[in-house]
């Protein structure tokens, strides 16, 4: 990442030289990038402010070349630095920045962002980060019922989309202003990550809104969705929310489409409360004429970390003890079957009328339950079904909540991602009542709420499974699949599908009525297809006639399009029947009876993963010289080590190996590189540099092979690519 240290673009490399120390003595590290004598001092000195247990001395030999020596705080032996140090040293924090750590769900899906295109993602999300053609479709039921509208675009990575039109007129001047009001006051919008070590949420001082206006000439709003989705996002900088605008056709009439406004953010960021935060925010500014009263909001997400991390987890731990879902139990929507054969986010939108929901939140509210607990208690019978096992089983599924219901005081207008997916696990007997799994469902929620901020990667940690359990799975897992309970076993998670019920965030009236004065009307922003977070997220809102709007996103590459109407329609019908189920008696089965005659769907049947190559040769190189590994890992800058071997001009052999690679590949690469006074250089860009120093720490040298370590922070791929060359220069043996 850049600081004010460190030019917009650019990436620091830094080369060390693992020698044995002399009792006392310090790691000397060498600096190679566009740092002045003054801005690599700061740098040394902001090392010595946060690690304090370290001497820092530095030398500065000419710009771009500098000499850190770091004495360790225990004499003797090689010393390790400590992952946030070198994290620190590689990418810099900003000024005026401040660092936080990146913990549960969001460290989650930051993995998922990080998984390279076509691979299976992180246990947890069963997101795939692929570029592809997304399917977007509507659907109003039997009745004809109201579809929202969707829009197709193309995949590009995590992001979420919202769009509304703009209702009244549009100053894009005072649009802007307002919106870089909101970025100057809310620190979310200042952030990014950084991952070289463990995954850090970067705050900084200063950002700019990320604002782009489009003409309906130059393209249209099917395009701009596509085209929006597939730029994705630059995690590493600041600015993970944008607008974008399509305006108005120029003359057109009183039937001409209005401006459109779409809003785009990464889901590692922000959930979709934070988001309606930010807008009420947005709307305050607007009518201020573009600038938002006061200064920066809090609380604000540091106060949250504090918060978090002040937390007593006893109590948490010893209800996920009892709480966890057993191996055995269901969590796949469908049976399984093969390969989709397609690809990307999908999208399905039905409409239960105001009269339905009425219905179905008066069944519900009879017996002493919300109208979510009644789309729980559905979605736990669909899940029942697609495991076609007789008698009681128990199921599996996420529900979301929204962590903001919480002791810290102004939790609740925190933007940020402080929602969690957390695992819901009933038991399903078909021949008992309805109300009696109505009562589950209810009463597991509450039982949930008392730790909102619990989270997937917790409760894994706190509720180890036995060695003979599934692995945890929420998207492809490996291995078969087990006896007639397919897709069973999740260890704390959904299991690959999630229930959200989005509650209203309407504007307040007075701030309705200012809006209204200047001819505005806020329209209540609608969803495109986006990131699932699991093969079948199912959403729930009400709109503002007083119907229900169920929203179904699904991963195509794991239920296909037919599959997924077919699961939709199937929710639907159960849950517009269920108000007919008066009686006390009347029970589960009798309810799923009405999908007898329909087909369960298919989910396709998971893929184990392929294994890393321990050692791959991407270029030969002359048998007298030097050797350069690269050493890959998640998160590494896409392309940048492409990049870095088309440029490489020299007579260098390039191999990679993988920096979690098996036992022995060290060796073998060391192997490549016999003779006196040949080197054998690591290095790696971002988490593949800091994977390339603990592989250095632990392998031990060949006699008469040198070894080098170069690594480089985090930026783009020309620019890690380029910092890694300057490094590998500044270490390779001179031609005889």
């Amino acid at each position: 990442m850049s600081s004010q240290y460190v030019p917009q673009g650019a990436v620091l490399a830094v080369v060390y030289e693992p020698v044995p120390l002399s009792p006392g003595g310090p790691l000397v590290l060498e600096l190679r990038g566009p740092l002045g004598p003054a801005d690599a001092e700061t740098v040394a000195a902001r090392l010595a402010q946060r690690h304090r247990a370290f001497g820092v001395a530095l030398d500065s030999h000419r710009p771009g070349h500098h000499t850190l020596r770091l004495t360790p705080p225990a004499a003797g032996g090689c010393a390790a630095l400590p992952a946030d140090l070198l994290a620190d040293l590689l990418a810099p924090p900003p000024p005026g920045g401040e660092i936080l750590p990146v913990t549960g769900h969001q460290q989650t899906l930051l993995r998922a962002a990080l998984t390279p295109a076509g691979t299976p993602a992180p246990a947890g999300t069963g997101t795939n980060s692929t570029n592809s053609t997304n399917s977007t479709n509507s659907s109003d039921g039997s009745d004809g019922g109201d579809s929202s509208e969707g829009g197709g675009g193309g995949g590009g990575g995590l992001v979420e989309q919202l769009y509304w039109d703009w209702s009244g007129p549009f100053d894009v001047a005072r649009f802007a202003a307002a919106w870089q009001s909101v970025v100057d006051r809310e620190c979310v919008l200042r952030a990014c990550f950084d991952w070289v070590a463990a995954p850090r949420l970067v705050l900084h001082a200063r950002a700019e809104a990320d604002i782009a206006v489009f003409s309906p000439a130059a393209v249209t709003w099917p395009q701009l969705l596509r085209r929006d989705r597939a730029r994705g996002f630059a995690l590493h900088r600041p600015g993970l929310l944008r607008l974008t605008v399509l305006e108005a056709k120029p003359g057109g009439g009183a039937g001409a489409a209005p401006p459109r406004v779409l809003l785009t953010y990464h889901p590692a960021l922000l959930d979709e409360r934070g988001v309606h935060l930010l807008l009420r925010e947005f709307y305050r500014a607007y009518a201020g004429g573009g600038v938002l009263p006061g200064g920066e909001r809090r609380p604000d997400l540091r106060d949250h970390a504090r918060w978090l991390a002040g937390q007593d987890t006893t109590a948490a731990r010893q209800f996920w003890a009892r709480a966890a879902p057993p191996a055995r139990a269901a969590a796949r929507p469908g049976r399984p079957g093969g390969a989709t054969g397609q690809s990307g986010p999908g999208l399905l939108h039905t409409r239960l009328r105001a009269p339905e929901t009425f219905r179905l939140r008066s069944w519900a509210a009879l017996r002493g339950a919300a109208e979510s607990s009644a789309l729980h208690l559905v979605w736990a019978l669909l899940l029942y079904r697609a495991a076609r096992a007789p008698g009681p089983l128990p199921v599996s599924f996420g529900v979301q909540l929204s962590g903001r219901d919480i002791a810290l005081p102004g939790a609740a207008g925190i933007p940020g991602l402080l929602d969690s997916p957390l695992p819901m696990t009933v038991t399903v007997d078909p021949a008992a009542p309805l109300a009696d799994l109505l009562h589950q469902v209810r009463d597991t929620l509450l039982d949930l709420a008392a730790y909102p901020w619990a989270s997937t990667e917790t409760i894994r940690a706190w509720t180890p499974r036995p060695p003979t359990a599934p692995a945890p799975a929420s998207g492809p897992a490996s291995g078969p699949v087990p006896g007639p309970v397919a897709g069973s076993g999740p260890v704390c998670g959904a299991g690959g599908t999630l229930v959200r019920f989005d509650g209203p965030l309407p504007l307040p009236k007075a701030l309705r009525s200012e809006l209204a004065a200047q001819g505005v009307h806020a329209d209540t922003p609608r969803s495109a297809a986006g990131a699932t977070g699991g093969p079948v997220t199912l959403a729930a809102r009400h709109d503002s006639a007083g119907g229900l709007v169920l929203g179904l996103f699904y991963d195509r590459a794991q239920l296909a399009d037919e599959d997924a109407a077919a699961l939709h329609s199937q929710c639907v019908r159960l849950l517009r029947a269920l108000p007919e189920y008066r009686q006390a008696e009347a029970s589960a089965g009798q309810l799923l009876d009405l999908l007898a005659h329909s087909a369960i769907p298919r989910t396709a049947r998971p893929v184990p993963p392929g294994p890393h190559p321990a050692l791959t040769v991407l270029r030969p190189g002359h048998p007298h010289a030097d050797v350069i590994c690269l050493v890959t890992a998640p998160g590494v800058p896409a392309g940048s080590y492409d990049l870095f071997v088309r440029g490489h001009r020299g007579p260098e052999q390039i191999v990679a190996v993988h920096g979690d690679g098996a036992p022995g590949v060290l060796p073998a690469v060391l192997h490549q590189a016999p003779g006196p006074g040949r080197r054998l250089v690591l290095c790696g860009c971002g988490p593949g540099g800091r994977a390339a120093y603990e592989l250095a720490q632990r392998t031990p040298h060949a006699p008469g092979a040198a070894a080098a370590v170069v690594m480089t922070g985090i930026g783009d791929a020309a620019a890690c690519a380029s910092a890694l060359a300057r490094g590998v220069r500044s270490v390779l043996t001179p031609p005889p």
